[in-house]
């Protein structure tokens, strides 16, 4: 059985190697961001879970966003560069402790395939700044069949009529 320490251990270990094995934005093999600052930066701009989470592919907590509670009209849209994500209309209850949508904004995210923690899965990042947002799974309700199971602390949410 894994203690606490292990797991965190574990989990920073590999948020370490992702960062040390990801291809620097705008080489040949990946298209230039259009959102993007330096390590130093997005550390000012943003807070020390929304950095751990968007720029390292961390998991908040369970139950732990305000946003997974939001029930307004309104847009999610991404912390690090404000680029609209989500519609209200598109959220609901997965039960999950994440915030779950049916579908994002069109052009708003990206997927890329995830392969840690020994499964395989298709990590959502933001379009524009490339920050992780969550993960997308096939066990969601019509229209689309998808959840896209997103950290609420990587999103900001505008009330209002989308």
């Amino acid at each position: 059985m894994q203690t606490r320490r292990q797991f965190l251990l574990a989990g920073s270990l590999l948020a370490m190697s992702r960062m040390l094995s990801a291809a620097p934005a705008g080489n040949a093999s990946s298209p230039a961001l259009e959102v993007q600052h330096t390590d130093a930066e997005w550390r000012r701009l943003l807070t020390g879970m929304q950095y751990e989470v968007l720029r390292h592919g961390a998991t908040e907590r369970p139950y732990s966003s305000p946003l997974n509670d939001e029930h307004r009209s309104g847009q999610f849209s991404c912390a690090g560069c404000q680029l609209p994500l989500f519609s209200s209309k598109t959220k609901f209850n997965s039960g999950t402790g994440w915030p779950s949508f049916y579908a994002p904004l069109d052009r708003a995210v990206s997927n890329v395939t995830d392969s840690t923690f020994g499964m395989v899965r298709t990590e959502v990042l933001c379009r524009r700044c490339g920050g992780h947002l969550g993960h997308v799974f096939d066990d969601g309700p019509r229209p689309t069949g998808l959840r896209y199971c997103m950290n609420g602390v990587a999103m900001a949410f505008t009330p209002g009529n989308t």
